[in-house]
């Protein structure tokens, strides 16, 4: 499966947006592949998680985030769970569980319910396979508004303090699990 061609059914080719996803992206795939290469788990699907990578954000054009060029009407954090929608229409089930599942470090029931998002407490929306975990980890370390730009291990540290303590840590035991 070439993911460029579900990318192009909903982007327009070349536009800014377009050109946004596919750098962020191509950057977090490459990453994430690099990881799962030096992982040594025997079951990693890397054509997955080259494919997932390249579509973790098909659903940001269906929100607002001028920043990026995206004026949906819907809040950034439902990119995951929009792209999902989508990524699941297409066929591409594994692929739509890391779309949902990528934000952050995963959002737990417990800080959907605390934080008021408009997301349902009760499914999942945190990494659960090391595919999913690889991909979730390689996304912080690049920014859709600071393109050509690797974020520095500090730097990743720093954005999710900014989340939680339990964010924070999720990404340590990430870290921990998969390196640099």
């Amino acid at each position: 499966m070439n993911p460029l061609n579900i990318i192009n059914k909903y982007y327009k080719e070349n536009s800014e947006l377009h050109n946004i996803l596919l750098k962020h992206s191509s950057d977090v795939a490459e990453f994430a592949c690099k990881l799962a290469r030096n992982y040594q788990a025997d079951s990693l699907d890397i054509d997955l998680v080259y494919e997932a990578s390249m579509l973790h954000d098909i659903g940001i054009f269906l929100t607002d985030a001028k920043g990026i060029q995206c004026f949906g009407k819907e809040p950034y954090i439902l990119h995951g769970k929009l792209g999902a929608e989508i990524l699941r229409k297409e066929g591409l089930m594994p692929h739509s569980l890391v779309a949902e599942r990528h934000t952050g470090t995963g959002l737990y029931p417990e800080e959907i319910i605390e934080r008021k998002l408009p997301l349902e407490s009760n499914h999942i929306y945190y990494p659960v396979s090391n595919e999913e975990q690889i991909i979730c980890y390689a996304d912080k370390f690049f920014s859709k508004t600071k393109l050509n730009h690797m974020k520095s291990l500090d730097e990743v540290r720093k954005s999710m303090a900014k989340w939680g303590k339990e964010s924070a840590e999720r990404f340590e035991k990430l870290y921990i699990k998969f390196g640099l």
